[in-house]
Order: structure tokens, then C-alpha cells, then sequence
């Protein structure tokens, strides 16, 4: 199903009583709806960004709901798909934190692939409806993602922006992990916080203290492809 170390953690997950009823709902409204993301997509965080190779989270809500944008990475689009605000803006924090330029694309499969866990809350959504699908079971799912990641000793960084990321994540070990909380990074909000909160150097120096190799959080503006 993910084609990693994934698949072993979650077998137990997906094979409870309400993750096949989360299956066939979520098959019902690709039948009858216009859903994002394309339906190879779905599991792309996991997928992209194995167990043990997850240094950071950022967690996000549900996807993009219009047309071409969602990729199954949380706050990234395709290449050539206009780069939402609210992914400007953390364009804007990392320059302004780290000193290097945004690129032109909306992709941030170049962090997927260094071992950033691009995940969404929920990991569908209608055309046109955002929070459309909440409360159909992706959240359960996603909290024992979260859950196996907290249980694991190897330390990382949970980066948790705004009440909805804050309030899932509430649980996790503090004394172990790091985490990065803040307004979220929308333009209703980013001036209440996100801007000047510098959480690219943060969760940096919080791996390289615990000896982890940080990321690099410049993007290439030649968008980087799926594979490794």
C-alpha cells in the first residue's frame, strides 16, 4: 500500500472495522464527485516519506480543493499550479528566516524526500467544499500516524501551525520531540504569529543538537520529481 516501512506500522490500522468503511465512503465519492487528490495520491506523504526516515512533520488539514492542486502533500502543488497564499507566505518565513530565495513553484517534494512528513489531517476533499470530508475516519487514521511517530525514540520535530494542527497534536511527547507551534500560515492569520517565528532554523538546530542531519529547506526552482 506504501511501499515502505509503512505498510508494517499501519497493518493493524487499516485492517480495523472503520478503515474499510472509510475505504468504500472514500471510493462512493470519487464515483460520485469530483475529489481531490487524484486517487494515486492519497497516501503520497506516506508513501514519499518513510517511518524511519521522517525528521520533521508539518502538519496541515485537509487538501486543496481546487482544480489540479492538491498533490497529497500537505501545503504543496504540482509544478505549474499557482502557488496558494497561504504556501506564499511560508515562502516568505523561510526566506526571511534562512536567508535564501523562494523558488517559482508550488512543490515541496524536495523537503518530502529529505525526510519531511508532509501530512494532512484529512487526506480527502470535494471540489470547490473544503472540510468536506471530515469526520469520515481520515482523522482517526492520521492520529495513529501521528501516535506511531511519537512512540518512536529516534527525537524529531513537530511543526504545528494553527489551533486545528495544535489541538491534534496535543499529546505528543514534548520531552522527546520538539515542538513548533504558531498562528497558521493563511493570510487571515499569518500576522498573528507565523510571520517571524522562524521555524525552518529552529527545527534545523534541534536535529543537529541530537545529531540528526538537518534539512535542506532551500528549494531547487527546478521542481525535484516523485522518485527519490
Amino acid at each position: 500500500m506504501f511501499n515502505n516501512d509503512w505498510d508494517m506500522l499501519l497493518k493493524e490500522e487499516i485492517e480495523k472495522p472503520y478503515f474499510e468503511q472509510l475505504r468504500l465512503k472514500v471510493a462512493e465519492e470519487y464515483t460520485n464527485y469530483t475529489v481531490y487528490p487524484p486517487q494515486e495520491d492519497i497516501f503520497r506523504a506516506l508513501k514519499q516519506t518513510p517511518f524511519k526516515e521522517t525528521k520533521v512533520v508539518i502538519l496541515g488539514q485537509d487538501p486543496y480543493h481546487g482544480p489540479g492542486q492538491a498533490e497529497g502533500l500537505s501545503f504543496s502543488v504540482k509544478p505549474g499550479v499557482r502557488i496558494p497564499p497561504s504556501l506564499h507566505n511560508i515562502y516568505k518565513e523561510m526566506a526571511s528566516d534562512l536567508g535564501v530565495s523562494a523558488p517559482r513553484h508550488g512543490s515541496l517534494m524536495h523537503w518530502a524526500n529529505q525526510g519531511v512528513l508532509l501530512l494532512n489531517a484529512v487526506l480527502t476533499v470535494r471540489d470547490g467544499k473544503p472540510n468536506s470530508h471530515k469526520g469520515i475516519g481520515w482523522e482517526r487514521f492520521t492520529d495513529a500516524v501521528i501516535a506511531k511517530l511519537n512512540e518512536r525514540t529516534t527525537p524529531m520535530v513537530f511543526i504545528l501551525w494553527g489551533s486545528y494542527a495544535q489541538k491534534k497534536g496535543s499529546f505528543i511527547n514534548r520531552g522527546r520531540h520538539m515542538v513548533l507551534e504558531s498562528s497558521h500560515p493563511s493570510p487571515l492569520s499569518a500576522r498573528r504569529g507565523f510571520l517571524g517565528s522562524r521555524p525552518f532554523s529552529a527545527a534545523n538546530a534541534f536535529l543537529e543538537e541530537k545529531g540528526i542531519e538537518p534539512i535542506s529547506w532551500e528549494i531547487p526552482d527546478i521542481p525535484v520529481t516523485v522518485g527519490k
